[in-house]
């Protein structure tokens, strides 16, 4: 019956330990710590079951030393099945031998206990203890030995499995945050200096515009884009320099509007840097502002509803080859969704689709 009770015990403790949420708290800190408490967790109560079972046919001192010999030879038969028979057999898929091999370790293990501990020990057996209960014992403590090793020993390949994929997943999302960073084409920058080199001859208010304009992109990309999240002014900033660059390229001639409301807030709401000016980049690549008459750029932010609304509506480009290559269309808008997937999962909404008269929007929402 004590045995029972204590077997209970320990799936208990088990089934608390592999809880989702709890795990994924201990996983946070460090999972290599939980699979050492866990070992030194079943250690402690192994002793407990085998200083009890062994207290009915034993007096100390024999009982001591039976429950240390007891102890050394299961930690013996734990780390074989641990280190060995798990990775060997099971984790190699080879399931047969694995249960083949655990299931000899079973039987070798308990009759070595069953031959020897009777003999060292001198134990006792009479009506109401025996020797019936010594095998019933036996098998069961051999057989938690096991089981337990087979579990920990298959839950740490998961353990590893799942941080690996969160070492992957995180690698990804600073991957496509990369991608963000580095969606300022650098060929626009390099043609934005040549265009101020020229104008520079004939110092002009252009020429000096430009040069700030540019400075605060630069510092945007250079240091805001570094950051885990930036408030709206900042992102507004950066999207107002490189339409204000463009419009000075073209001579101040480009259709771009802006069109913000509750300007108050665009200080107090924070978002990942990048979102918004890929998705305004994107615009103005495809647009064809300042190579098509009629292109133009619509750029739309409010707050309806505790729901910041950022949409653009852009002209498309009639003659493609204007424009460059647009294989790469949704590449922007793919990284910016796993974005938002990492920092809004449920919360926001994400459209990206022509609309009529040869036009297109994009409409992000976010709940706050």
């Amino acid at each position: 019956m004590f045995l029972i009770v204590n077997i209970v015990f320990i799936l208990l403790v088990f089934r608390l330990l592999f809880n989702a949420k709890v795990l994924k708290k201990l996983m946070e800190y460090h999972w290599g710590l939980l699979l050492k408490f866990q070992h030194i967790l079943f250690l402690l109560i192994f002793i407990l079951i085998t200083f009890f079972t062994e207290n009915y046919f034993l007096d100390v001192p024999e009982l001591i030393w039976s429950v240390i010999s007891v102890i050394i030879f299961n930690v013996g038969i734990y780390s074989l099945v641990y280190s060995y028979l798990v990775p060997e057999f099971y984790l190699s898929n080879k399931y047969p031998e694995f249960i083949l091999f655990a299931l000899i370790t079973f039987l070798v293990s308990s009759l070595f206990r069953i031959l020897l501990e009777p003999a060292v020990f001198n134990m006792s057996f009479n009506e109401n203890l025996s020797n019936t209960k010594f095998l019933y014992n036996v098998y069961t403590a051999q057989g938690i030995v096991i089981l337990v090793a087979s579990f920990l020993g298959i839950t740490k390949d998961k353990f590893l499995i799942e941080q690996d994929f969160k070492d992957l997943g995180e690698e990804k999302d600073q991957l496509y945050l990369d991608l963000l960073k580095s969606k300022m084409n650098p060929h626009f920058l390099l043609n934005t200096l040549n265009n101020i080199y020229s104008k520079s001859f004939q110092p002009s208010e252009n020429t000096s515009e430009s040069i700030l304009q540019l400075s605060k992109l630069l510092q945007y990309v250079i240091y805001d884009t570094g950051k885990d999240k930036i408030s709206m002014a900042q992102e507004f900033s950066s999207i107002k320099s490189l339409a204000g660059l463009y419009q000075l390229k073209y001579n101040n001639v480009l259709n771009i509007t802006f069109t913000v409301e509750d300007e108050e807030t665009l200080e107090l709401i924070d978002i990942p840097p990048s979102v918004c000016l890929t998705l305004f980049e994107n615009a103005l690549k495809h647009s064809a502002v300042g190579i098509e008459e009629g292109s133009y750029i619509k750029v739309g932010y409010k707050i309806l509803d505790q729901e910041l609304l950022f949409e653009i509506q852009n002209s498309v480009a009639r003659k493609k080859n204007l424009v460059g290559n647009l294989n790469d269309s949704g590449l922007g808008n793919e990284a910016v969704i796993n974005i938002l997937e990492k920092n809004y999962a449920g919360r926001f909404t994400f459209i990206s689709e022509p609309i009529e008269n040869n036009n297109y929007q994009t409409i992000l929402k976010i709940k706050l």
